[in-house]
């Protein structure tokens, strides 16, 4: 068997053959063999020594797109570091293929291993992405708390949970009051991320997730 000299590209190819399938025919509706009949020239052998179920691949892309979401990787030196928070809240709200992965992958949270796995990196990697905005508007004078990572892991648990109603059912309208919710509680804390533009955006996003 000829060896593959760019696994990288392949795992690509494999990853987006599966977000495009996901997207399309729904997490639950693709299995592993309709991945490997629309890649057409790899044998399911090959596409399992790369992922070893569709569960693997679901969070490889769930681990893709949290590095494209990564609020530390807005460039932008005009934005100050609430400016960044802000634009890094409405990029993830607005973006619909970014909701739609979350919503696949949140069902699977029932089960309490892999909860427990979401919940650290929520409490960890997540919390420090944006205590890292936090402290640059601290820094920046844009932001004023004596709370800079507290108000980063509540931020990482509450919208990657509270607010999922995946975890927490509601009508749009209930979650749009949760969102107002959670914008008095940044404000309180000194961090006030949630404008009323951006309670709209991220209330349309979630209510997406219904």
């Amino acid at each position: 068997m000829a060896r593959n000299k760019h696994p990288e590209r392949t795992r690509a190819r494999i990853l987006d053959v599966a977000k495009r399938l996901f997207l399309t025919k729904g997490y639950d509706g693709t299995t592993m063999q309709d991945i490997v009949d629309s890649l057409g020239d790899l044998s399911k052998g090959a596409v399992y020594y790369h992922f070893k179920s569709k569960e693997a691949i679901l969070d490889a892309l769930g681990e893709e797109d949290q590095s494209r979401h990564d609020p530390t990787a807005i460039n932008d030196t005009g934005l100050t570091g609430l400016d960044k928070l802000r634009e890094a809240f409405r990029r993830s709200a607005a973006d619909n293929e970014h909701m739609r992965l979350m919503n696949m992958a949140y069902p699977a949270m029932h089960d309490p291993k892999l909860l427990a796995a979401n919940l650290k990196v929520w409490r960890t990697q997540v919390a420090d992405m944006f205590e890292t905005m936090i402290r640059e508007g601290v820094a920046d004078g844009s932001i004023d708390t004596a709370y800079p990572r507290e108000a980063a892991e509540l931020l990482a648990l509450l919208t990657n949970y509270w607010l999922a109603p995946t975890f927490y059912p509601a009508t749009a309208d209930e979650l749009h009051h949760r969102v107002e919710a959670l914008a008095a509680v940044c404000t309180g804390l000194g961090v006030p991320i949630l404008d009323e533009d951006l309670i709209e955006t991220v209330s349309r996003g979630y209510a997406a997730l219904i």
